[in-house]
């Protein structure tokens, strides 16, 4: 009870008393152990616990407590272990056999399950034990790398066992007949699968809806059947004219037979399903009749409707001249709005045929579907307003379809203004008909609000700088109405960002409430700024709940296998499996990987012994990648937003290749980044090779050799995304964002850490060499310090400047500063870590020098020059840090000072209740960005102490 409310002390207490009076309980020994993992006493619990282990125990309780700790502790290996000891010592037992299957299952031991499985029928001969093997089978079949093995091996194998229950009658569950029809696809033995399917066999399969048509339909097309594909889906069809994916086999399986002139046999039965349509004609009149029938349906149908557009589309794109008799498709379009228009759906059912309109019609098509929209007009404003809410999302469907087609985009500013204060005005009408709306409903007339931001923001890609602020203006008095309206709320996020007001965002991104792979796909649009802009916490805090969720997925997909086996939806285990993978190889899993350890060391490591500490606790090695790059999967979702631009705006599958090859580029620099960082403290313990054995020598040798490979590889994925930025591209504004790659580059920073690495590399040398004969060296290294000193000058100039101005009444923010400042505080981070291993190997040198100085009782021994460039450098250093502490002062007092009230968007479209949203969003962004500084501020303040200690 006590570890079941988390009162974990008290277990542990109470545990102890029990342990007094019978020392050798097990069960209590466990329970004390998992009290104590759950208080961070993680080796004292991994003791107690293997103590328990040895004994290998077959009571329930203590078997169960220790299942429940080992899955704790993530080591579901140990669990194997604890069941084959048990299933040994007890050999009949069901229940131990059916728990060390699951072990196996936890951690993908398939051939062991496969024999677990065999086991476990032996002793108790039911038929889901007989079918657990089987799948066993097929998932090694999955999990081979010989694709040749698994179809001469494991799959028929597999085969073989089901027939073997097939000829003794022994299928009783639907399950199994699944698994038999699962094995045969993966054979590609299509015609026995549909035997099965369409045999005895076949009427179990009755829990989903269609299951043995989907089946049917699906070994139809892989054989390439046409006729019985198109006479079951005209079957279908007939029962349910609504179903789409039918009318889409329908349609490809007539042009496949009009392709192949394809003719019915005289005498029998067109095919196995019943009667084939060949020829355009019957198509058309296949489709005219279900149009006539949904005339006589109890509720209107839009399947039919849409049908008629998908043919006229594809006999468009075939060149055949038999569309016109279907119809226009502008009229068709046009009656469908009629019997459509008032719902929500009818928007994305028409955006689709869309290019069926010819392009000089764009405007008369839009009027021609105003002109049926019962508008009441309103005297004092003139515009004509919805009477319902009907009208008013027959309106919505409208204007959605001006954006669609290009209209709104062909207008100049003042007419674009005008129609914002249009939809504004139908807006804050439309809220009349959501009062009585809960706080978790969306208002009706949200898109209006929307559609209005989306031309704000085309103006201000062209150069008005007012139009961004209005946007935010505009959706902040949006979310006071719908306070769990998604998009708005994304679309904020995206803009606050844009701006470099980081702050915000946070609270916006929590109250989406995302959840489980969200965190994959959406989580981008938090990592990629948090850091960026400074925001060291919040980065912190987001790249944990990334990384909680792509952890806890190894564990929870573990549990979902366990119960897919446990009910028999055998067909689902392969679909978790490769779900699992997709995960694991995620490119935002592993960019928040690398990037909280690199923000890890940032924040907590600041001199060479604690950089040593942070490396470990990561066990990071700069030999290792552990990052899949053949296999990066991306996972974002980049159409969150709304968005109803035409084709040509739009996000293309060509920004989406780009921006992944961008991201991919830009990965790789911050993991070879890490990777160098994580080299420094093992050159440090290198070892003068006049004392040293070999081996040392070799060791720390190799170690420098990795160093310099990395430097090469670091040099060329830099010169890689050099190419890749020459392009310039330019993503639509609600499209991916960039990374960070191109401040990177144009702010200097690359060129300084790269140097700063090369260094390593001059220093590395000077140890090995010694002080004797190295002036050459020492030259170097005094000409590298100077010129690392020059390139983070330059990088601090590129700092400089108002982080927010007001010019002309309008506020402009510069995000670019922050971004840089950033890279400022990780460049001179990286100059202080490679100064401390500079530091290391001084030291001593100038002992040695001082003994030898006492030795011959000398005044002076002539000070070799690099002690005096390096004391210069870290004088520098500090002077030069100090600087940037007082210049980020500066811009705290002005961001203080900065009065924004007095700040009017000059135009007059503001109204009182607008006023009051502008002045929130000005006071967030300057919140913002003074958080980000004071942030900046404090991290720099931590490395300066570092730099006065430096001093050899």
């Amino acid at each position: 009870d006590y570890l079941d409310n988390g009162n974990n002390k008290m277990a542990i207490q109470q545990a102890d008393k029990l342990l007094k009076k019978h020392k050798d309980l097990h069960c209590a020994k466990v329970l004390k152990a998992i009290g104590l993992q759950r208080t961070g006493k993680q080796d004292e619990a991994y003791a107690l616990a293997q103590e328990v282990a040895a004994l290998e125990p077959t009571d329930d309780n203590s078997l169960q407590a220790l299942t429940i700790l080992y899955r704790e502790m993530h080591r579901p290996e140990l669990v194997t272990k604890l069941y084959e000891a048990a299933v040994k010592k007890v050999p009949n037992s069901e229940e131990y056999h059916s728990h060390l299957f699951m072990a196996y299952a936890r951690v993908g031991e398939y051939k062991k399950m496969q024999q677990a499985g065999m086991a476990l029928y032996k002793i108790v001969p039911k038929n889901p034990y007989y079918f657990w093997s089987v799948m066993s089978l097929i998932m090694q079949s999955i999990s081979a790398q010989d694709e040749n093995l698994s179809k001469t091996m494991f799959l028929p194998l597999a085969e073989r066992m089901v027939e073997k229950m097939v000829k003794e009658d022994k299928i009783e569950a639907e399950a199994e007949v699944e698994l038999y029809y699962m094995i045969l696809e993966r054979l590609e033995k299509y015609k026995e699968a549909l035997d099965v399917v369409r045999g005895k066999l076949g009427e179990k399969l009755t829990s989903e809806l269609q299951s043995r048509e989907n089946k049917c339909m699906a070994m139809y097309k892989k054989l390439r059947r046409w006729p019985e594909c198109n006479a079951l889906s005209r079957r279908l069809l007939l029962k349910n004219s609504d179903d789409w994916q039918f009318y889409i086999t329908y349609f490809d399986s007539v042009f496949q037979l009009i392709d192949e002139s394809w003719t019915p046999p005289a005498e029998e039965e067109h095919s196995l399903e019943g009667e084939v349509h060949y020829s355009i004609e019957q198509a058309v009149k296949f489709i005219e009749e279900r149009i006539t029938e949904e005339s006589k349906s109890s509720r209107p149908l839009r399947g039919p409707y849409l049908a008629k557009l998908e043919l006229i589309r594809r006999l468009r794109h075939r060149g055949c001249n038999d569309e016109h008799r279907l119809g226009d498709p502008e009229e068709l379009m046009f009656q469908y709005f009629k019997k459509f228009g008032d719902k929500p759906c009818c928007f994305t059912d028409l955006k689709v045929f869309v290019d069926l309109l010819p392009p000089g019609q764009y405007t008369k098509f839009i009027h021609q579907l105003l002109e049926v929209i019962p508008l009441a007009a309103a005297a004092e404003n003139q515009v004509a307003l919805p009477a319902d809410i009907k009208a008013l999302q027959q309106h919505l469907c409208v204007v959605q379809l001006s954006r669609l087609l290009g209209i709104y985009h062909g207008m100049d500013k003042k007419q674009k203004l005008s129609v914002v204060r249009e939809l504004m005005l139908r807006y804050r009408h439309g809220l009349e008909f959501g009062k009585s709306c809960l706080k978790t409903e969306l208002q009706f007339s949200d898109y209006y609000c929307l559609l209005a931001v989306h031309l704000l923001l085309d103006l201000w890609l062209e150069g008005e700088e007012t139009a961004v602020w209005q946007c935010l203006t505009l959706l902040e008095e949006g979310l006071s109405h719908s306070p769990s309206n998604a998009q708005f709320k994304l679309l904020l996020i995206r803009i606050y960002c844009r701006l470099g007001a980081f702050e915000p965002v946070a609270e916006l991104y929590s109250s989406l409430d995302a959840k489980h792979i969200q965190h994959d796909t959406i989580g981008y649009l938090l990592t990629r700024y948090a850091e960026a802009l400074g925001h060291y916490a919040a980065a912190s805090q987001s790249c944990n709940f990334a990384l909680r969720f792509f952890h806890s997925n190894q564990k929870d997909t573990s549990e979902y296998i366990i119960q897919a086996y446990k009910y028999g939806a055998f067909e689902k285990i392969p679909e978790f499996i490769a779900f699992r993978n997709r995960l694991n190889s995620s490119l935002h899993f592993a960019q928040v990987r690398t990037e909280r350890m690199l923000l890890d060391l940032l924040l907590e490591a600041n001199i060479s012994t604690s950089l040593e500490e942070s490396i470990k606790s990561m066990s990071l090695s700069p030999e290792e990648d552990d990052i899949p790059w053949k296999d990066l999967r991306d996972n974002r979702d980049l159409t969150v937003l709304f968005s109803w631009d035409p084709k040509d705006r739009d996000i293309s599958e060509e920004h989406r290749k780009l921006s992944l090859e961008e991201e991919t580029m830009w990965l790789r620099i911050r993991s070879l980044t890490l990777r160098l960082v994580s080299g420094l403290p093992a050159l440090s313990h290198s070892v003068h090779p006049k004392n040293s054995d070999k081996a040392a020598e070799n060791g720390v040798s190799s170690r420098i050799d990795t160093v310099r490979s990395l430097l090469q590889q670091l040099e060329a994925a830099v010169d890689s995304g050099k190419k890749f930025l020459e392009q310039k591209i330019q993503y639509p504004v609600l499209g991916p964002p960039p990374t960070r790659m191109a401040g990177f580059l144009s702010s200097g920073s690359c060129q300084c850490q790269t140097s700063l690495f090369y260094l390593v590399s001059d220093i590395y040398e000077l140890d090995t060499n010694g002080l004797e004969d190295s002036a050459e060296i020492q030259e170097r290294i005094g000409n590298s310090f100077k010129s690392s000193v020059e390139r983070l000058t330059d990088l601090f100039s590129k700092c400089k400047g108002d982080l927010i101005e007001v010019r002309d009444g309008t506020l402009k923010t510069h995000p670019n500063l922050l971004e840089n400042l950033v890279f400022f505080v990780e460049t001179i981070s990286i100059a202080l870590w490679v100064s401390s291993y500079c530091d290391s190997v001084l030291r001593p040198f100038k002992s040695n020098l001082q003994k030898k100085k006492k030795k011959k009782k000398e005044s002076s021994v002539a000070m070799p020059p690099v002690f005096t460039h390096f004391l210069d450098y870290v004088t520098e250093l500090q002077t030069l840090t100090s600087n940037v502490i007082d210049h980020i002062k500066g811009l705290e007092i002005i961001l203080t000072a900065l009065k924004l009230e007095e700040l009017s968007l000059k135009d007059t479209l503001l109204l009182q209740e607008e006023k009051k949203f502008t002045k929130t969003v000005q006071g967030k962004v300057q919140s913002s960005y003074h958080h980000s500084v004071q942030e900046i501020g404090e991290l720099l303040k931590k490395r300066l102490d570092t730099i006065k200690k430096l001093k050899i």
